[in-house]
């Protein structure tokens, strides 16, 4: 998808806005990915939480002198999405920031996970479910419904969806649905972004491979770069 061109003159900050995980794994790796957008863009990046941790996005725009773009780095746009984060921005009270979209069920996002599951040792033929955060917002769903489609479209074999809270079916449930249906064996495509308990219980679910987050996957950074980009054009 086409980006629109960038206005010249000075970047805006980059507000980089997640979901927060008390392992502390997961902000080291929310901040490599910020790094790593900051390295790619040339832009300034800031890392903000809408749950559990923070520092909060109205935190972080406190500390910025000028125009921001808030860059949601969520793979659906369920309530965090749509409820926290327009909370927060309207706290903030703030009339020069823009808010870029979500992520969603971006290509890229999902060629970077056809990677994660090379990387953990998937084999041709293995059943494939696509593991999310889940919802009780149906828009959400349907976000990750179309990651499943992508997913099948770049991969050998079954891809079915499981769900770590909040949605059916649930992911170990998901698992033993595709092993009773394949027979063989079953790898667990992590659509996360950074490590946490989600992934802890992914780790759980009985599956014989089980991918890492996406991370800082070149075509996660891309993704959030044309997201900035899209918002600082306006």
């Amino acid at each position: 998808m086409e980006t629109p061109d960038a206005p010249t003159g000075p970047r805006p900050v980059c507000v980089l806005v997640a979901h927060g995980t008390r392992d502390p794994r997961g902000p080291g790796a929310l901040a490599a990915l910020a790094d790593a957008l900051a390295a790619a863009g040339g832009v300034d990046v800031r890392l903000a939480f809408v749950d559990v941790i923070g520092p909060t996005v109205g935190d972080v725009l406190a500390g910025v002198d000028g125009p921001a773009v808030v860059v949601p780095a969520f793979l659906a746009e369920g309530y965090h999405v749509r409820v926290d984060l327009p909370r927060q921005m309207a706290a903030a009270e703030r009339d020069d920031v823009v808010v870029a979209p979500a992520l969603g069920p971006d290509p890229g996002l999902v060629d970077a996970l056809a990677d994660r599951l090379a990387e953990a040792g998937r084999r041709p033929g293995d059943a494939v479910v696509l593991a999310a955060a889940g919802s009780s917002d149906a828009r959400a769903l349907a976000d990750v419904e179309v990651a499943r489609r992508l997913l099948a479209d770049r991969v050998d074999g079954a891809v079915t969806t499981g769900y770590v809270t909040s949605a059916e079916p649930a992911v170990p449930d998901a698992v033993d649905a595709a092993r009773r249906t394949d027979g063989g064996r079953v790898a667990l495509a992590a659509w996360l972004l950074a490590p946490g308990m989600f992934l802890q219980r992914l780790v759980a679910a009985g599956a014989d491979v089980v991918t890492e987050p996406l991370g800082a996957h070149p075509a996660v950074v891309a993704a959030l770069l044309d997201r900035y980009t899209a918002g600082r054009a306006g």
